[in-house]
């Protein structure tokens, strides 16, 4: 009888990095991302899991069933079918950890804001209101008519005229 490895002795090599981050590039796909951020936080969540064996074992286990479900190596697949893949496991223990360490990570990340063109936190600078807050050059300019039409702009119930003093 084949005997399971001590959960201790569950570890994590660069088989599972690749795949890591080919599962952070398929579930937050941003063409204009280069590559070092998702690195990055691949390595951070291997970091984090190292100090914990219960997050280790449910990050070796998931990758290894996406490698089995990929009939393969889940690096290998092309994005339409890593993206349906990782749908169909949405829910799952080890997808919703993946979620909810990968976001503020990759989020955070400098390289980040500058691709998607946020300027960081306002606050330290003196806040949004004279600094960015009406910056909207990602948008086509309003367009900008004087109103031309008669003094009374909305019509008043009679009951609603205001009195005279």
């Amino acid at each position: 009888m084949a005997t399971q490895p001590n959960i201790d002795e569950v570890s994590l090599g660069a088989d599972d990095r690749a795949n890591l981050i080919k599962l952070l590039r398929t579930a937050y796909p941003h063409a204009q991302f280069p590559d070092g951020p998702y690195e990055r936080t691949a390595d951070a969540i291997l970091q984090q899991v190292g100090e914990s064996t219960w997050h280790r074992t449910v990050l070796s286990r998931g990758l290894r069933t996406l490698d089995g479900a990929a009939g393969g190596s889940f690096r290998d697949l092309d994005e339409a079918a890593a993206t349906e893949l990782l749908t169909g496991i949405a829910d799952a223990e080890f997808f919703v950890f993946i979620r909810g360490a990968a976001v503020p990570i990759l989020y955070d990340d400098h390289e980040v804001w500058d691709a998607l063109g946020y300027e960081g936190e306002s606050f330290s600078k003196g806040g949004y209101l004279h600094r960015g807050f009406d910056d909207l050059d990602w948008l086509p300019d309003p367009r900008i008519e004087e109103y031309d039409g008669p003094e009374k702009f909305v019509e008043v119930a009679d009951a609603d005229q205001p009195k005279e003093a």
